[in-house]
């Protein structure tokens, strides 16, 4: 392997944990990322952590100012109402059209078995987490490599717009039971209707979020 093949296959990885990171609220918005810190963490040098900055700057997950370092990125409002219609676009219509036996359908209940697990055990950010996996799952049903990759990355905007509200169980108790019930439709071949139940529920969450994240902006403006 070529120096510059495996400095980008470090660079590679280095941007996938910290994405990762990302989806798993470990980072919140507005957050600011220590080189130091974080070259020791992952165990990579500054140029190499410094890529992997550049790469996520560029998807909008990280922001750069000069003499500010990077930061985690702050979602705005028509961020957040673009993400929910492309949600429905695209999951709505991978839950619709499903084979009936598809694998996909497993990692759908395990995804589901978790958060009923963690929310027995009130551990919302876990909730949260399953909820990620869960959604992930009903896109990986359309069988496309583009979509699953394009909402990984959406994901991660996701779980940033719930790391400003900074209410899990709030924002996410009550989508335990919701997953379930989508999931037995699916299991039952029901995909038409599981379908709508999803459109009615992410419908129902965008206005959720909305409501806080404006909230959280009437409080920041006193």
């Amino acid at each position: 392997m070529r120096h510059s093949d495996a400095h980008q296959s470090l660079t590679d990885k280095v941007t996938e944990q910290i994405r990762s990171r990302l989806i798993n609220g470990e980072f919140v918005p507005g957050q600011r990322l220590s080189e130091a810190a974080l070259t020791q963490v992952l165990d990579v040098s500054r140029n190499t952590l410094r890529e992997a900055f550049r790469i996520l700057t560029k998807e909008g997950l990280l922001t750069h100012l000069p003499n500010c370092g990077v930061s985690v990125a702050v979602p705005t409002m028509a961020s957040i109402i673009d993400i929910y219609r492309v949600r429905r676009i695209i999951e709505c219509q991978a839950l619709a059209q499903a084979y009936p036996r598809h694998p996909a359908r497993q990692r759908i209940r395990q995804a589901v078995e978790e958060a009923l697990r963690c929310r027995a055990q009130q551990d919302w950010q876990g909730v949260g987490t399953a909820n990620m996996a869960f959604h992930k799952a009903i896109v990986e049903l359309a069988d496309s490599e583009r979509l699953n990759d394009m909402f990984s990355h959406l994901l991660v905007e996701l779980r940033l717009v719930f790391g400003l509200l900074q209410d899990p169980e709030f924002l996410h108790a009550p989508y335990a039971e919701m997953n379930e019930q989508i999931l037995l439709q699916t299991e039952a071949g029901e995909f038409r209707q599981a379908a709508d139940a999803l459109n009615d529920y992410l419908v129902q969450s965008e206005r959720i979020v909305l409501a806080g994240y404006a909230r959280r902006l009437g409080g920041n403006a006193h």
